[in-house]
């Protein structure tokens, strides 16, 4: 990078403009709605004047990597995604308290009650003495611009009951800009930073105390690496709900001594990680809640327990969210069954198939599988449906058994691929010669699906009922709408809902999948809209 930024002092004026602060190397800008980090200030031959070298949140937006008539100037971390700007042409944002101006304006003639609406925010106030902001409990200035904490004390004066906090897509450049603001809510317990870039402090520790009331914390889509994060973690002693979605972490690494240790919640979704690297999260002794979401897991494994058994990994650990990933063994499900306490699993838009191709089979067998589970895709077990599915199971795999040794003693192989038999067939008895359920590999009886079109922007338009093959690519089926409609299949847009969660609309957004991967089952809907 060239040293020309780096050495202004005093402001600078650009000709027919105004003054250029003197600090604008490393900090945060705007222009047209993006976001973009100054790396270069100075002068960019053969032209006049003043430009900055940025790169851009989204790279898509930039044109060269820092480079100009053979001079690198700056360096990208995402090639292409940067660009020169004139300093005209960028914002540079406002300090927290405008910011709160600017959102939350009051009219002292509408403050009548304690709800009271400000634009689109709507809050709870206490008694308000004064025209100001001493009852305001949350403070939403996501996309506001905020470029730090103003003058000093001011914000303490002002907003002292903010409980919840709101930086997303600020214009915030440093962790120290963030802990001046937060040692000045001593109430602070939520803090959204998603979308941001800022430079890891020098010293963690100088900020324990202004986060130490801190609860939840969100830094999805942030650039950070798990190493980051744990570097930071001292910054965040009670903290319990920490989400880093869509990061650049790969590899996870244990939280050692006292970090993290009050964590309750984790969400790491969105994140390519390296699989066997998971278990560095199994000795967090509260974790309750694990997203493992769009992770490209294909496998999980509790080698500390034999098959049926309970692993001491994970000891609090309830709910599991592994949606969106690359699970097609079973077997698998037979690892997280090793789990003592979990109750809620989430894995739609897997593999996971059963040998008749039916949805509805693979639910009964993961109901079957994890005995201990309370809520499968946030629908919840009735207790005659996880009977169905228990005797079901003993039933489908029945032959197998018996022929395993049966009622004697069943071989190392079956137990392994099956733990939980046995204490099925103790629990319902075992399976007799008539009820054995022989598999139907995908016949086309048990594939077939009958699945209702609905239009809701084309009040006119009837609903159409199909039935459909469980395997048919999404793709076909817009062919078939196409058909019907007359419409291009690319312009529709395709949703499902289903009876199983009344009121929820599930994404059908890949043209190569089959309707089995997106778990659409027997009496669905699915929703045609287009543009």
């Amino acid at each position: 990078m060239a040293e020309s930024g780096a050495s202004m002092g005093a402001n600078r004026t650009e000709p027919d403009g105004p003054a250029v602060p003197a600090d604008l190397l490393g900090r945060r800008v705007s222009c047209d709605g993006e976001r973009a980090s100054v790396l270069y200030v100075g002068p960019v031959p053969p032209t006049e004047g003043l430009w900055l070298g940025v790169e851009w949140d989204n790279p898509q937006r930039g044109k060269h990597d820092g480079a100009h008539g053979g001079v690198q100037y700056f360096t990208c971390r995402h090639p292409g995604g940067g660009s020169f700007v004139r300093p005209a042409k960028v914002g540079l944002g406002v300090d927290f308290l405008t910011a709160v101006g600017q959102v939350y304006q009051i009219d002292a003639e509408e403050v009548t009650s304690n709800d009271i609406s400000f634009g689109p925010k709507k809050l709870k106030w206490g008694k308000i003495t004064e025209r100001g902001y001493e009852s305001l409990p949350s403070a939403l200035l996501g996309s506001c611009e905020v470029n730090g904490p103003g003058a000093d004390g001011e914000i303490r004066k002002t907003t002292p009951n903010v409980q919840v906090l709101d930086l997303s897509a600020s214009l915030l450049s440093r962790w120290e800009d963030v802990s001046a603001i937060a040692q000045q809510l001593e109430h602070l317990e939520s803090l959204t930073l998603m979308k941001n870039r800022l430079r890891l402090p020098a010293d963690v520790s100088a900020h324990r105390r202004a986060f130490c009331g801190l609860r939840v914390l969100a830094l999805n889509g942030c650039e950070l690496t798990w190493p980051q994060i744990l570097q930071c973690a001292p910054m965040w002693p009670q903290l319990e709900e920490l989400s880093v979605q869509d990061n650049d972490i790969t590899e996870l690494q244990r939280p050692e001594g006292a970090l993290l240790q009050s964590l309750r919640s984790l969400n790491v979704s969105g994140n390519r990680l390296v699989q066997h690297t998971v278990l560095a999260l199994a000795a967090l002794p509260r974790l309750e809640y694990l997203n493992l979401s769009k992770t490209g897991l294909s496998d999980i494994r509790f080698d500390d327990a034999a098959p049926g058994g309970q692993t001491e990994m994970f000891p609090a650990l309830t709910k599991l969210n592994l949606e969106h990933n690359n699970i097609s063994e079973w077997r698998v499900v037979d690892e997280l069954a090793k789990l003592p306490r979990l109750t809620h699993f989430l894995c739609h838009f897997n593999q996971l198939a059963s040998s008749d191709g039916n949805p509805k089979t693979a639910n009964q067998l993961l109901i079957a599988k994890l005995g201990g589970l309370v809520f499968l895709n946030n629908c919840e077990i009735h207790p005659k449906e996880r009977r169905g599915a228990e005797i079901d199971y003993i039933k489908m795999f029945g032959e197998e058994w018996l022929k395993a040794g049966g009622g004697g003693r069943p071989s190392a192989h079956f137990v392994s691929q099956h733990p939980r038999y046995l204490s099925l067939v103790t629990k319902y008895g075992a399976p007799e010669e008539g009820e054995l359920k022989k598999p139907e590999p995908f016949a086309l009886k048990n594939q077939l699906l009958k699945i209702t079109f609905v239009f809701p922007d084309a009040a006119d338009r009837e609903p159409i009922e199909k039935k459909l093959l469980a395997s048919m690519l999404v793709q076909k089926v817009k062919g078939l709408l196409y058909r019907l409609l007359k419409v291009p299949a690319a312009d529709l847009r395709l949703t499902y809902t289903s009876p199983k969660k009344l009121g929820t609309e599930f994404e059908i957004d890949g043209d190569l999948k089959t309707l089995q991967f997106y778990s659409i089952e027997d009496g669905d809907q699915v929703l045609v809209r287009w543009s």
